[in-house]
């Protein structure tokens, strides 16, 4: 595989095979910049299978330090409710006719909030919103009587975790400009979601394969024991 120079002299500045958080971190910030600001990824191969039910890793954090990204939040709802997505800061608000408007193609928001009375007419998009990772759900807080909360709460920085079919998780854990201390924060409160929600089948070791990557730059491997 080709790559770009600068990325092959990121991938020389790598000298070890593991990192402890903060070395790992610090390796992170002093690679070779993109003219623009990058996201900081974080990701984890889990040692769970999750083929079975009682092996899913799936749920929220908010990160203290946010992710960096100003979030277009859309919510799906009627009456009053209505009314405190908008006091509360949402973007775009709206019932049948935002239904109508994701049926056409649009979908020009991060996080869709809807609640659970609207779920009937939210099926409708399900197929689109699904694959796209949008598709409001009782366990990451997005189907709710309290849209204000989980407004505030995706503004803020709320995240979501769920395992992919190869049992890896990833997570954004901010943007290269917000520095070691930031970074380091918003890494250490995904970790501890994860750990919290190890479930009790998984057996041996349960972090795999700690990584974090910038946009542009190589995977830097973290030692997490567990």
């Amino acid at each position: 595989m080709k790559v770009s120079k600068k990325y092959a002299q990121a991938s020389q500045a790598i000298t070890q095979k593991l990192y402890d958080i903060e070395n790992g971190i610090e390796t992170l910030l002093a690679l070779p910049k993109a003219k623009f600001d990058e996201t900081v990824e974080l990701h984890v191969r889990l040692g769970v299978d999750g083929r079975n039910a009682d092996q899913q890793v799936r749920g929220v954090c908010i990160l203290p330090h946010g992710t960096g990204k100003s979030l277009k939040v859309l919510v799906i709802a009627k009456g009053d409710k209505a009314d405190d997505a908008v006091k509360a800061g949402a973007d775009y608000v709206g019932a049948e006719e935002i239904i109508s408007k994701i049926q056409g193609g649009w979908l020009d928001f991060d996080v869709c909030i809807t609640t659970p009375d609207m779920m009937g007419i939210v099926g409708r998009v399900a197929r689109v919103l699904g694959p796209k990772g949008l598709m409001p759900n009782p366990k990451s807080g997005t189907v709710t009587m309290d849209v204000t909360k989980a407004i505030n709460d995706a503004k803020a920085g709320k995240v979501e975790y769920r395992l992919d079919k190869t049992n890896n998780v990833h997570v954004i854990i901010g943007k290269v400009s917000f520095g070691k201390e930031k970074l380091l924060d918003n890494f250490n409160t995904v970790i501890e979601a994860l750990t919290k929600a190890k479930p009790a089948a998984a057996k041996g070791q349960y972090f795999r394969n700690v990584t974090i990557a910038s946009t542009m730059g190589p995977g830097i491997k973290i030692n997490v024991t567990m």
